[in-house]
């Protein structure tokens, strides 16, 4: 097996939840100390171990965060320190096996309010290198430095431990403010950490919930190189009827746990609070985002017949064709029914033919969900509605071949606009038990779609007569990490995007800084992404729950105001209309979406009296 640390750069784990939650629930009071029950009830803590191997866990815990001695020697337990950390460790081990990792656990000495002394260090140094060797000795993986309220007892316990030879994770927390409880900030305690040799991970843990500690992980991922492990309480505890209760369910540290992944964080746990529940819902949605399968190498045709062009844009679609004379384009999002009864479907294509928009966009699985195939979908509308389609096409559903086979048929049915994007992964829509399979990702499926187009698969087979695609790629604005999109933004443009369409945009200086920025590589039309919210709920819904959409928070009291139904809808359509008239001079068209199928929303955005 590789070690955690190779294991962690190259996909994110799962950390398990919080021992002594679970020790208490199990009628183990505080008065307790609970790293002797790794001698004393081993069993039981066994349970917990297996309880968070079976809610998905790929690093197990040991019970041993305050098994050094001078925190065992407050319960006349000093002489047992290796002995309380080896079984620890190998409880671990024992419920790990040979498939999961054993993170050792180690707390602070100090308390919040005390001070590192000089004349201390050397105590504290051997009372960490002693329960690290036995930890070690036990067969831990890695060293977990966990809820240091003090950076430079965080440092010296690094240095201490690192005789183990074992990777460190140097982990502190942080109250609501963003400073630890020591006073220091968050940015002066991760300089420190990337400056030592002696610490290979980062962590964040604890002292808040999944909400508050979100805001200091924006922070911190931008702080440092070294992988970021964020284990965030349950939220705030509430004493009833003499214990403390955690009341954060696991959907809602589920919805934070998407976040930090997006983030890129590389490992996601659970602290106080946290349980196997907690730990179940967020395995399936880190395991859903973390898509560790290498795609497969698509390579650029090398054109040989140099008499042969492809089919000039302006030739492809009425779409392109406008596109190509410079004029403004609109298009309004429709999703497909979850029904076989189209009947609706088309009357709402009609509706926008009507009015004069120039493409109804279908999308594929939107959030991964099942219904009509978008191709048939598209196919559908263009015979009957008499209006162009936008089929949005994904790399979730079909290996390559499919999708090559996929793409010939919707060519051969009429389709001709193509938006090819990555796709939601199925577990983090309705089906969690779903697999995606991500041959290629969007970069390497344009290459392949322009391949076509030049008359050969991917495998250099030729195709005759090519295809003639207009082929356009997603863009994200508002992504949290705006070198990595507009990286892959730049990939999709060389690998043979013609236009891109937006996440819908709710703030229009994120869109113009965007553009600004890619203007650097070959210009592509830009279609601007539009949504008409409807309600506060609706905006908090995008704001949460939608990847790569940012709400701001002017928006979202702009919206909070609303206090009817009908109020809601007609503020949503004003800044709506207020983005598009910001950006109309910087884009190429607008994407409006149609909320719950209300194309009479999308409408009124791009002006038609309805």
């Amino acid at each position: 097996m590789k070690s955690i640390l190779e294991k962690i750069k190259e996909q994110p784990l799962v950390f398990d939840g919080a021992m002594g939650t679970m020790l208490y629930s199990k009628g183990v009071f505080i008065n307790r100390c609970y790293d002797e029950l790794n001698l004393t009830s081993p069993d039981l803590v066994g349970e917990i171990h297996q309880e968070y191997r079976n809610a998905g866990a790929d690093v197990l815990e040991t019970n041993s965060f305050g098994a050094n001695r001078i925190k065992l020697s407050e319960h006349g337990l000093g002489e047992k320190v290796r002995e309380i950390n080896v079984a620890a460790a190998k409880l671990a081990r024992q419920y790990a096996g040979d498939k999961l990792y054993v993170a050792g656990s180690m707390g602070p000495c100090l308390k919040s309010g005390q001070i590192l002394t000089d004349d201390r260090k050397e105590e504290l140094a051997g009372v960490y290198r002693e329960q690290a060797e036995a930890l070690k000795e036990g067969g831990v993986d890695m060293i977990l430095l966990e809820t240091f309220s003090h950076g430079s007892e965080l440092l010296l316990a690094a240095q201490a431990v690192s005789i183990t030879g074992l990777p460190v994770c140097a982990s502190f927390t942080l109250t609501e403010e963003g400073y630890t409880p020591a006073g220091e900030s968050l940015e002066t305690v991760i300089s420190k950490l990337n400056e030592s040799e002696n610490v290979q991970m980062i962590g964040l843990n604890c002292g808040t919930g999944p909400s508050h500690l979100y805001e200091w992980v924006v922070k911190g991922i931008a702080y440092t190189k070294k992988p970021l492990i964020v284990m965030p309480n349950a939220g705030f505890p509430k004493e009833l009827d003499g214990r403390m209760i955690y009341l954060s369910n696991p959907e809602y540290f589920t919805k934070y746990t998407r976040k930090f992944m997006e983030l890129g964080v590389r490992a996601i746990g659970g602290c106080c609070g946290t349980t196997p529940d907690h730990i179940k819902i967020a395995s399936r949605a880190v395991k859903a985002l973390s898509v560790v399968k290498k795609h497969i190498k698509i390579k650029a045709i090398i054109q040989e017949d140099e008499n042969f062009q492809p089919v000039p844009q302006e030739e492809k679609s009425r779409l392109a064709c406008l596109l190509k004379q410079g004029i403004k384009v609109t298009s309004v999002e429709i999703t497909p029914p979850r029904s076989t009864d189209l009947t609706a479907f088309i009357n709402k294509a009609r509706i926008c033919a009507y009015h004069g928009v120039d493409a109804i966009n279908i999308p594929d699985g939107p959030r991964a969900s099942a219904r009509v195939s978008p191709m048939i979908a598209a196919s559908v509308i263009q015979k009957e509605a008499g209006i162009e389609a936008v089929l949005h096409y994904t790399c979730r559903d079909r290996n390559l071949l499919g999708m090559q086979s996929d793409i010939l048929g919707s060519v051969a049915a009429g389709l001709k606009n193509f938006l090819v994007i990555t796709g939601d992964p199925p577990k983090s829509g309705d089906y969690p038990e779903v697999t995606g399979v991500f041959d290629v990702d969007s970069i390497g499926l344009t290459r392949v779609v322009h391949n076509m187009n030049y008359g050969h698969d991917f495998g250099g087979n030729p195709i005759k007569p090519p295809t003639s695609i207009f082929t356009g790629v997603g863009a994200n604005p508002c992504a949290v990490s705006p070198e990595l999109e507009l990286d892959r933004y730049r990939r999709k443009i060389e690998a043979g995007a013609e236009y891109s369409i937006t996440q819908p945009v709710f703030d229009p200086m994120a869109l113009l800084n965007f553009m600004e920025k890619a203007s650097a590589f070959k210009e592509i039309p830009v279609i601007a992404g539009v949504w008409p919210l409807v309600s506060f709920k609706n905006a908090e819904f995008m704001r949460n729950e939608v990847p790569g959409v940012e709400v701001p928070d002017s928006v979202m009291e702009r919206m909070s105001r609303c206090q009817t139904r009908e109020e809601g809808i007609s503020e949503g359509i004003r800044i709506a209309t207020e983005i598009c008239e910001t950006i109309e001079k910087h884009v190429q068209g607008f994407q409006v979406s149609a909320p719950f199928g209300k194309v009479e929303l999308a409408l009124k955005v791009l002006g038609k009296t309805v």
